[in-house]
């Protein structure tokens, strides 16, 4: 009994453990909030719901809207009436629908939908 209590290494347990425990608890903690919903994307999807609604309500767009391609535009252009989208830039921008003439239906990254001019896009 003399020679194991000797050699034996005497190391606190329980101080290890609870150190563990408490780093693998903050771990799990952060791997399940990244399934939540954020208020921020639930506020953020209303609002495009709203911009979609008042976009439908505008244009009588009763088709579903699909995105047929993307477009930046080459420079930024105030909008003149309430259905033209004002553009920044270099900004990105969804091409819903072709209309007759010069002008197609856009939504920005905010989720506004509009007018804009083809002679604004550049569609590389």
């Amino acid at each position: 009994r003399g020679k194991d209590e000797r050699y034996r290494v005497r190391m606190p347990k329980l101080r290890v453990a609870k150190e563990y425990k408490d780093k693998r608890k903050s771990i799990d903690d952060t791997e399940r909030n990244i399934f939540k919903f954020k208020k921020g994307s639930e506020e953020k999807s209303k609002k495009m719901d709203k911009e979609e609604k008042l976009f439908r309500e505008t244009f009588m767009y009763d088709r579903e809207i699909r995105v047929l391609g993307t477009a930046r535009a080459e420079r930024s252009v105030p909008s003149a009436r309430r259905a033209d989208l004002p553009l920044t830039a270099g900004e990105q921008l969804d091409v819903i629908d072709a209309v007759q003439g010069h002008a197609v239906i856009c939504r920005n990254a905010q989720g506004r939908y509009g007018y804009v001019l083809v002679e604004h896009l550049n569609f590389r």
